[in-house]
């Protein structure tokens, strides 16, 4: 205990911060420490922290705030403690707030929350000491769990779940919780020789009513809390020695479907299905994962979009099997050699369409010199196609403090269908990230593909150098894709393009306590398209924001317009109206609010307008959240895209697309959703309605139902299905 308290008295004090801590400081050589005590007469875990082992548990209370304002008094003091027993690792947490009750923000019971809209406390973990990788848990006055995977604090693996508990409790002067993380659900090694457990580890908290931010230990507010480059050392811990680490999820599934033609029957079926998942973490920085006959009902249904651009839509991945640790395959803003949504599922306007997945087997090794990654899938024939094999191997090498050099290689092969002939299609792509200082950062790919059917090869790639501090953003990104790129396995933004987009802005950040405008970035970024055979000019667009304004509560205003000149030399139709080849010049105009999120009633609004083309085109989007509980929450979005004089024939054309959803929720392990959308640029709508009970950690009985309507000329089809899935978590 002694050692505690003479690590605690030499801890900066918020006036020595003030100084030492000013714009973006470096990340420390000699890092903080902090320590852990062991669990002595035992705990209930109830979210108070009444227990004794609480009470001799030196607090962490230090906290930095990086907004509004980066340094000076801490609004919302917080205290963190830290304990351990033979089993888990337990973190405690009280959040001041004077207003007790009445100063909660939390919108809704939903695991994985929306960050910023509700009140947050939050810490990270770094067990391997990587500096550049972290596992965060989170939570709210409600106890509700968000946690995820940082790479680099760049990319986020919001949709990574890992089998850990929370309890937490609303006091008249704050709010309170108690986080219990098991040892096996996190993968680290025993120290070598008896030497101390040292890990990363950071702590942040969100009051929202003040949008004040505070971390520990001190990061500038041009970061965020998941820079482990600054992490503080967590030691004191006597670790178990890990155990197997497996965890095994089988599923057992019942659904039925129907499709019907203008009210009559055309098909029915329903169908048993078994399958499940399988993860084993063979050591503390290798980890296999095995899917049998593979199941996503439960995955969130895509939103509809209507595309007025020449570029591809990019929908997320939604699916927890192609997720985790996705933030290691490199991603070049619009090129994706690999992209997970390939697998198993086709993407299109509305709706996805899945096939079925057989057998998936994934492997992950990370320790601090390098990244390997190997996966294998087989997805089952459908209608004219025939089933294909999906492989990949991925290798990344660390360099310095936070640089990475890789190198990535993807196979796709299609077996024979009805109609179709096999093919073997593949890429491979080398990367980097390098980080010569905090503040710059500099990244990029290339990559090459090859495709039997076709027997052409193709390349696309990008190059990137920014520089992100408190007081501006400078950057410039150059892409380009050739015409016979065709990654099978992956995602690019269109072909036969190059675009080079420098730009930046300036960040005003508000010095005065309390004031209405927290900070205002206006800047410039250019578009500028070309052809990548004949280097043919494309577009060039000027995105002007001088108005760019973020207030005390996180609402938020832009005033933009967009000078723009395109040559358009292929067949495009917008919204459906064709647009005649030639050159155009127009400019296009932009209001958008958002409103604080975090309050019960919230909205936005958004206004493009002006010239399009050689016509007139307003895009009008509004929405509405009610909150009046955190049980219940109801949405409503409109979006309209009215043209007028477009096209040749100077066509007049208004397209609605409606959405609405519901949430109730009897607590964060009961909850139902329903969500309906309706597009009249297509004429199909689409119902999705799911009940979840996490019955016990990780384990869901789920209920859904959808419904998706189409109207195809004088007919309309109709899809209807009824799905129940049990699940079973459990690990070893």
């Amino acid at each position: 205990m002694l050692c505690c308290l003479v690590c605690w008295a030499a801890h900066p004090t918020a006036l020595r911060a003030q100084a030492e801590y000013a714009g973006n400081f470096a990340s420390p050589d000699q890092r903080q420490i902090i320590y852990a005590n062991r669990v002595q007469t035992g705990l209930t875990v109830d979210g108070a922290l009444n227990e004794a082992d609480w009470k001799a548990s030196p607090p962490i209370d230090d906290f930095f705030r990086m907004e509004p304002i980066q340094g000076g008094r801490v609004s919302f003091p917080t205290e963190v403690r830290i304990l351990f027993d033979e089993k888990n690792l337990y973190v405690g947490v009280f959040c001041l707030d004077s207003l007790g009750p009445d100063g909660v923000r939390v919108q809704d019971f939903r695991r994985d929350f929306i960050y910023g809209e509700n009140d947050i406390f939050y810490f990270q973990l770094d067990p391997q000491n990587l500096q550049r990788y972290c596992v965060s848990f989170q939570t709210t006055p409600l106890g509700t769990q968000r946690d995820l995977q940082v790479f680099n604090d760049e990319r986020r693996d919001n949709d990574w779940d890992a089998l850990w508990e929370v309890k937490s409790k609303i006091l008249p002067n704050g709010w309170s919780a108690e986080f219990v993380i098991p040892f096996k659900s996190l993968r680290y090694e025993l120290p070598p020789n008896g030497e101390p457990t040292s890990w990363g580890f950071t702590a942040a908290r969100l009051a929202r009513r003040e949008y004040e931010q505070s971390v520990f230990p001190p990061i500038p507010q041009s970061f965020s809390p998941y820079r482990m480059t600054y992490a503080a050392q967590l030691r004191g811990l006597e670790l178990p020695k890990p155990g197997l680490n497996i965890r095994v999820n089988p599923y057992l599934l019942y659904g039925g479907s129907q499709n019907s033609l203008n009210g009559q029957a055309t098909t029915a079926e329903s169908t048993p299905k078994l399958g499940g998942d399988v993860k084993w973490a063979l050591n503390s920085h290798a980890v296999v994962d095995l899917t049998l006959n593979t199941d996503f009902a439960q995955a969130d249904v895509d939103r509809a979009v209507n595309n007025l651009s020449r570029f591809n839509v990019f929908f997320p991945e939604r699916r927890q099997f192609f997720l985790e640790n996705s933030g290691i395959f490199p991603d070049g803003s619009g090129i994706s050699p690999y992209f997970s949504r390939t697998i198993g599922l086709s993407s299109s306007s509305f709706n996805a369409v899945a096939t079925p997945i057989d057998v998936g087997l994934r492997y992950n090794d990370r320790n601090e010199e390098r990244a390997i990654s190997a996966m294998y899938v087989h997805q089952r024939a459908a209608g004219e196609a025939g089933g294909a094999s999906f492989s990949l191997a991925r290798y990344q090498r660390n360099i310095g403090k936070e640089g990475n050099i890789g190198a990535l290689l993807t196979h796709r092969y299609d077996e024979a269908g009805e109609t179709l002939a096999p093919n073997h299609n593949a890429t491979f792509t080398v990367d980097y990230l390098f980080r010569p200082s905090d503040v710059w950062t500099l990244s990029g790919l290339l990559t090459g593909s090859y495709d039997e059917s076709s027997s052409r090869t193709g390349h696309a790639g990008n190059v990137f150098a920014g520089r992100n501090s408190n007081s501006s953003y400078l950057g410039w990104l150059t892409k380009w894709v050739s015409a016979d790129y065709d990654p099978k396995m992956g995602f690019v933004f269109g072909k036969d393009i190059i675009q080079h987009n420098p730009g930046g802005y300036y960040i005003w950040r508000s010095k005065k306590e309390g004031s209405l405008v927290r900070r205002a970035d206006p800047g410039l970024f250019v578009n500028y398209f070309q052809s990548a055979t004949d280097g043919r000019f494309q577009i060039l667009e000027l995105y002007l924001f001088p108005g760019y304004f973020f207030f005390r509560d996180n609402s938020f205003l832009e005033l933009s317009f967009t000078p723009t000149w395109q040559n358009i030399d292929f067949a495009f139709a917008p919204l459906g109206i064709p647009i005649a080849e030639g050159d155009y010049a127009y400019t296009r105009y932009l209001i958008n609010y958002n409103s604080d999120r975090s309050r019960k009633i919230s909205g936005n609004l958004r206004a493009e307008f002006g010239e399009f083309f050689d016509g007139r085109l307003l895009t009008f989007n509004a929405g509405l959240r009610a909150a009046p509980s955190p049980r219940l929450v109801f949405t409503a979005d409109y979006e309209l895209n009215r043209a007028r004089s477009l096209g040749p024939s100077a066509t007049a054309s208004d397209v609605h697309l409606y959405s609405v959803g519901l949430r109730l929720a009897a607590n964060s392990r009961l909850q139902g959703t329903a969500f309906y959308q309706y597009n009249t640029l297509t004429s199909n709508g689409r119902i999705n309605a799911r009940i979840s009970w996490e019955y016990r950690p990780l384990s869901f009985l789920f209920l859904v139902f959808n419904d998706s309507r189409e109207d195809l000329g004088l007919d309309r089809f109709t899809r209807q299905e009824v799905i129940g899935k049990l699940n079973w978590m459990r690990q070893f």
